[in-house]
């Protein structure tokens, strides 16, 4: 039996070959595009939740004073995502994290996701709460708050958004080479994935937060000119269930990665077709699981009628599938 994980052992000056010394961190000490942007939009949100509580304490209104709280509470999960890619990045090469630190930027976008659902709880709670106690509406100073936070958080949208829709456009740099004679700065999109799950964290918050501001407006707006008092809580709770919606997703798509879930299946197979086109070879045991954004690590056990070297059926692995760390295991077969 031969096992070898797919890795090109570094050499001594004398040239011969260190026994498992490599690299495992697939591009995390990268600096990541997202990292800059969550970064720009922590100052922007900063920026907007002081003006607004100095504006609230100076001339009394609740309103400003609300809203600036609750920007302060966005700030905060924002300051979660970029510490996340921060930690990654500079613990890149630890050689405590087994498979490197590609699950920081998950569990950066998992505690986004609670929060978020934190805050759909909140507005669903208090806008039940003006439906059976409605309270007098500064409708002026409301509409003016509301106006201003779809601004910023549009502007915020819009910086995250760019790197949101084209997650496929990574340039993050592959360590070691594990052995496929092919250039690795390719599209994964042939088969479902993990993106920037800390980036879609930081840019659902800001959506969540222009969302609650459009909708405010539309309601606040009913409210003074038509006296549809109950438009505003109302809209507070279709916000509160879409931005549950999209908290509830983001848990689950960063959960299964964080609990090691196989890859996609469609994926699993492509690896079996590639190696079982060998003549007497069969896939016994297959495992392949997302370490990280775009990266897989993959566990694979074949029994083959005339055995060949394991580097040798690691390369029939196609290139684009992402696969960064592979082990392989063959037995010949009885």
């Amino acid at each position: 039996m031969r096992v070898t994980d797919g890795l090109r052992p570094a050499r001594s000056s004398s040239g011969e070959p260190h026994p498992r010394v490599h690299s495992h961190a697939f591009g995390q000490d990268v600096k990541r595009p997202g990292e800059s942007r969550t970064l720009i939009v922590i100052a922007l949100t900063a920026t907007m939740m002081v003006v607004e509580i100095a504006a609230g304490i100076v001339y009394g209104s609740m309103a400003l004073l609300a809203d600036g709280l609750h920007m302060s509470s966005h700030a905060v999960a924002l300051s979660i995502n970029a510490f996340a890619y921060v930690y990654a990045r500079r613990h890149a090469h630890d050689a405590r994290f087994s498979f490197g630190t590609g699950k920081v930027n998950t569990l950066g976008g998992y505690t986004g996701a609670v929060l978020l659902a934190g805050f759909a709880l909140a507005m669903a709670v208090e806008s039940i709460n003006r439906l059976i106690n409605p309270v007098p509406i500064a409708f002026n100073q409301a509409i003016f708050v509301a106006v201003l936070g779809l601004v910023v958080n549009g502007i915020s949208v819009l910086i995250l958004g760019h790197e949101h829709h084209h997650a496929h456009a990574h340039d993050h740099d592959h360590d070691h080479d594990h052995d496929h004679d092919h250039d690795h700065d390719h599209d994964h999109g042939h088969h479902p994935e993990p993106h920037d799950h800390n980036l879609i964290s930081a840019y659902l918050h800001v959506l969540a937060d222009a969302l609650t501001s459009l909708l405010a407006i539309f309601a606040l707006l009913a409210a003074k000119y038509f006296g549809f008092v109950w438009a505003d809580p109302l809209m507070g709770i279709v916000g509160a269930i879409l931005v549950a919606r999209w908290s509830f997703g983001l848990l689950h798509s960063t959960s299964t990665i964080l609990l090691d879930r196989q890859a996609p299946e469609d994926l699993r197979e492509t690896i079996r077709q590639s190696l079982e086109r060998e003549s007497g070879t069969r896939v016994v045991d297959l495992h392949v699981w997302a370490i990280g954004p775009r990266m897989y690590s993959a566990a694979v056990s074949l029994v083959a009628m005339e055995p060949h070297a394991p580097d040798d059926y690691k390369r029939l692995i196609p290139a684009d599938l992402g696969i960064v760390h592979a082990v392989v295991e063959v037995h010949r077969a009885d």
